[in-house]
């Protein structure tokens, strides 16, 4: 870790603490002029670093920078082993963390960024991932379940984001089958999972988590394109929200991931859903069919009714449907 990256942990957990330039070089072993350059590349960044003569330097209270430091502090239970691995910029968290995977990275590892160059969503699509509105991160799995079944990990993920979202927030999310997060009719998160099979098994050699997270809307709102569609969880900046978004997904996702599939998880996704019972069109290839969403069965798989009374039920693909 660099001189910044310690600087970084230290204020972090002194917030609205000032520390003079002397106690800091002192905790840190390095110079003064060491701590003097690293307090101005922080700045340079973005932290709300206060300097006040005879009383040192001080990190706002108020401050929403995302690092692992500040993750950690929020974590709890099993997410505390976590493996986190926090970055400025990427172009895919999942990328990212695919690389790692392939190197041999265990199971629990995490790889978080403030900003995506290249972000993706679902069928190719590219992920309106910018810095300082989102959180973006991406979690290393290797579970024992068949391929079909992959559904169950993004279905758990969407359960999880809910819960967090309206800890933060204190409004209600609800999900739009089969990975979309909604709050007040907007889309406030997509979740992308990826997998890496074995060929002579058919088993997952590991799967790819991917959750993009709009904690705050843009300044000057989001893009023309996915303005009547996109929301956030906030409408304003608060301290440490993406730190805490974050922790909270990851604090609900592992309990709900080592009872993948359990009832209690399929009866709250289902209790989410703000598509059953509501007329949709299924989405295939170049094909639109209109149909009526019946429920959501125990694998999280969609049952709908066509036109003609045939009835299927989808583990895959995807639906649109009108929300005003």
């Amino acid at each position: 870790m660099t001189v910044q990256d310690h600087l970084r942990e230290l204020l972090e957990s002194n917030k609205s603490v000032f520390l003079s330039g002397e106690e800091i070089a002192r905790r840190l072993g390095v110079s003064r002029n060491a701590v003097w350059k690293a307090i101005k590349s922080l700045q340079a960044d973005g932290y709300p670093i206060d300097a006040v003569p005879n009383r040192g330097y001080c990190l706002a209270a108020s401050s929403d920078v995302l690092s692992e430091s500040g993750i950690r502090r929020y974590l709890t239970g099993e997410a505390k082993s976590l493996s986190l691995h926090v970055y400025d910029e990427v172009d895919s968290t999942n990328l990212v963390l695919r690389k790692l995977a392939n190197e041999g990275a265990p199971e629990g590892t995490v790889v978080v960024a403030a900003e995506q160059t290249g972000g993706r969503g679902r069928k190719g699509r590219s992920f309106f991932s910018p810095l300082g509105t989102g959180v973006y991160v991406s979690l290393l799995l290797k579970p024992r379940i068949a391929p079909d079944d992959a559904t169950l990990i993004t279905t758990t993920a969407a359960v999880a984001v809910c819960g967090a979202a309206e800890a933060l927030s204190g409004r209600k999310a609800e999900i739009k089958w089969v990975n979309d997060v909604f709050m007040d009719g907007k889309k406030i998160c997509g979740i992308l999972t990826e997998g890496s099979f074995d060929m002579e098994s058919g088993q997952f050699e590991y799967a790819v988590l991917g959750t993009g997270i709009n904690v705050y809307a843009p300044e000057g709102g989001f893009p023309e394109e996915i303005r009547n569609i996109a929301g956030s969880v906030l409408s304003a900046s608060a301290p440490d929200a993406k730190n805490r978004m974050i922790a909270e997904y990851l604090n609900r996702f592992l309990p709900l991931y080592r009872d993948l599939g359990g009832a209690e998880t399929i009866a709250e996704y289902r209790r989410r859903s703000f598509v059953i019972g509501r007329d949709v069109t299924v989405l295939a290839g170049d094909r639109a069919t209109p149909a009526r969403a019946l429920d959501v069965d125990k694998r999280c798989r969609l049952v709908v009714e066509y036109p003609d009374g045939a009835r299927e039920t989808l583990s895959s693909g995807e639906i649109s449907i009108r929300l005003t």
